[in-house]
């Protein structure tokens, strides 16, 4: 079984090392490529936008060739898909496909890990499985941002330094061939009984709750994501300062991402979590909108432990209200259409608000604002809605 945690710890690694490796190099990449801001803001969306689209079509791959096999895939694409962005000599059009392609690997292998996570960890202890994989996805995520401008400066560009997470993805794939040996000679689990369903909840009100909750969840990260770094270069911050604000952004996530899903595995209802964290993001994204220069580092630590732990407390759901690992993958898939096709936008519109205005006060104001419906929605996260794929209520 520990095999397989430190295998799923590795892929999970390479999870969001594509979007955060990035904005802490945006300007540079602007001024050399003469894009606006809404143009940089779709390098965000393209990937997010995949992760939304893709999830179920991951779930149908996984359908015919097994999870572990798809994993295995997704995690290879990944990896052609970031040699294509950081080898493409500065063009705009490998710039672009790069991120695309990496984005379609991203959504085949992240859709399925929760379904990977119930199957490997008894019920109680699905936060614990998540925590894991959270921490090892926003980790990577902190390290990308802290390292690209140094790996910039030392390798001699941007563009070489976006190719080094390549690496990383190389390792990944290795880590998981023997995942893959070991499902083909039946030694794992991997594929669901016949007459189980492999449609998408699209009946469920729990599934729609949960992709409602992520959308708003989301639409919060990923536009911080993009614009956390650039918004303090316009303070007169240097990228690599600006870098180092979004590694203690992420890096607040890594620790809320492992603390608040071990913890859900002790409260039974998951809505003390969920609120706390929605507040916490939100008052981070307040305190960069109405008093940037007051305290950024503050914020950057609120802002980060509020999404980090509202998406991993997102994730451990998915796995809480499932009654199997392929419910669990297909509620997993539509709540990652809806959410993430939707979010998507959000660093685009995000980047179009500040081409408007010439600013980023407004953009701040309204994520802000986005925060409202998502500490609606995780009020009604009851402890009692029903599972998907059963007619049972969910215990904890």
């Amino acid at each position: 079984m520990w095999a397989v945690v430190a295998a799923l710890v590795l892929v999970a690694a390479n999870l969001r090392t594509l979007m955060a490796s990035l904005p802490p190099l945006a300007e540079a990449v602007r001024a050399d490529l003469g894009l606006s801001s809404a143009w940089m803001g779709v390098l965000t969306t393209v990937p997010v936008l995949c992760m939304g689209l893709l999830a179920p079509v991951a779930n149908q791959v996984a359908r015919r060739v097994g999870s572990a096999r798809s994993i295995a895939s997704g995690i290879a694409i990944v990896l052609s898909g970031l040699v294509l962005r950081g080898a493409g000599g500065e063009a705009v059009w490998a710039l672009y496909a790069g991120t695309f392609l990496a984005g379609t690997g991203i959504a085949l292998a992240g859709t399925l890990l929760p379904g990977i996570v119930k199957a490997v960890f008894p019920p109680r202890r699905a936060g614990l499985g998540t925590g894991l994989t959270m921490f090892s996805m926003m980790g990577g995520a902190a390290v990308a941002s802290a390292a690209a401008v140094p790996l910039a400066t030392a390798l001699g560009g941007w563009s070489r330094s976006l190719l080094a997470w390549a690496v990383v993805a190389l390792v990944g794939m290795l880590a998981w061939v023997p995942v893959t040996r070991a499902v083909h000679h039946h030694t794992l689990p991997d594929q669901a009984p016949e007459d189980v369903s492999h449609a998408l909840p699209w009946a469920s009100a729990t599934a729609w709750l949960l992709a409602a909750y992520l959308t708003c969840q989301s639409w919060q990260f990923y536009s911080a994501l993009a614009w956390l770094a650039p918004t303090y270069e316009t303070h007169g911050w240097s990228a690599r300062d600006a870098g180092l604000l979004m590694a203690v952004f992420t890096g607040s996530q890594l620790v809320s991402g492992l603390v608040a899903p071990t913890l859900l595995d002790r409260v039974p209802d998951a809505r003390v979590l969920l609120v706390a964290a929605g507040v916490l993001g939100g008052l981070g994204q307040v305190g960069v909108w109405l008093a940037p220069d007051t305290a950024p580092w503050l914020w950057a630590v609120l802002l980060g432990a509020g999404q980090g732990a509202a998406f991993a407390l997102g994730l451990v759901l998915l796995v809480r209200y499932a009654a199997t690992p392929r419910d669990s993958a297909r509620l997993t898939a539509m709540a990652f259409l809806v959410s993430y096709s939707v979010a998507a936008f959000g660093p685009a519109a995000m980047g179009a608000v500040e081409d408007t205005t010439g600013g980023f006060a407004w953009v701040w104001a309204l994520l802000a604002l986005v925060a409202v419906p998502q500490l609606a929605l995780a009020v009604r996260l009851r402890p009692d809605l029903q599972r998907v794929g059963a007619g049972s209520v969910v215990t904890s």
